[in-house]
């Protein structure tokens, strides 16, 4: 899946509600588009939104995010993660409210989902630093999936769907593309664009599934971010399952080559992160 067409693109805008992207993330990427963005004026703009700084307080402060001291207010919380972290952040939030529980699923386990591959993303990518930054790996687990929620607000049986996938152990890709002529990735693409993401992370969340990714060991950052993906998926599934996940025979020595990791040295980082999710829970 490289590409769309303009059939599929016509289709999808025609068919299905796309999240318009939130105004504060336009005024806070104005800003940070300028020569020198100011910190304060993005944390003000923040402060102003009395639950969206309440619910990125909570993020930053809770185990999985790792944090080592408690922040307490918007500005300190710029100040310590910096610009780019925080916005990514912000997004985050910004989109689980764009969706509402409209449809035939509760949300609140998929967006619980969604922040634990966040969470995991960032914590290898920290294992890999100066080669991706980490607010983009943060970004991708937020983002991944988030074209479930558009398929479930239009269709009352997507349930199902979501069900044999998860007693069949695979992706609801294949099944979405029978039932519905499109699947969760395509569209979390579409959302990703209009809320105007970097173009590197809207083509990994189309090629989710794509292991092309793993074939040149070119060092790319869509290589890269691939593999942070991969193993983070597969992290999740060992810490909350004690299972690999389905894929991981076929692809795992492929990741951590690209990731320059050793089998034993990406065990250790499963088991710390096992004991911060459970920290967590």
């Amino acid at each position: 899946m490289n590409s769309i067409s303009t059939q599929e693109v016509a289709s999808i805008f025609s068919s299905f509600h796309i999240p318009a992207k939130p105004q504060i993330l336009t005024e806070i990427q104005a800003e940070l588009d300028k020569l020198e963005p100011d910190i304060m004026a993005i944390a003000d703009l923040i402060t102003q939104d009395v639950g969206l700084s309440a619910a990125i307080l909570k993020i930053i402060n809770s185990p999985a995010y790792g944090m080592c001291r408690t922040i307490s207010e918007i500005k300190q919380a710029v100040m310590m993660l910096g610009l780019k972290s925080v916005n990514s952040l912000v997004t985050g939030v910004m989109l689980k409210g764009a969706f509402q529980d409209t449809g035939c699923i509760t949300l609140e386990r998929f967006w619980d989902e969604s922040y634990e591959l966040a969470c995991a993303m960032n914590f290898i990518g920290d294992r890999v630093k100066n080669r991706i930054p980490v607010e983009m790996l943060f970004t991708v687990g937020l983002f991944l999936e988030c074209g479930i929620p558009v398929l479930a607000q239009k269709y009352s049986d997507y349930k199902e769907v979501l069900m044999e996938a998860n007693a069949k152990g695979i992706s609801p890709i294949e099944l979405e593309e029978k039932r519905y002529q499109t699947n969760h990735a395509i569209l979390g693409y579409f959302v990703a664009s209009s809320w105007h993401l970097p173009k590197n992370i809207c083509n990994l969340i189309l090629r989710q599934h794509d292991y092309d990714f793993l074939s040149k060991h070119s060092g790319s950052e869509e290589e890269l971010m691939f593999s942070v993906l991969k193993a983070s998926e597969n992290m999740l599934q060992m810490a909350k399952r004690q299972t690999l996940s389905p894929d991981w025979n076929e692809i795992g020595g492929d990741v951590l080559d690209i990731l320059g990791i050793t089998a034993s040295d990406y065990q250790d980082v499963v088991d710390i992160f096992t004991d911060q999710l459970m920290e967590a829970v």
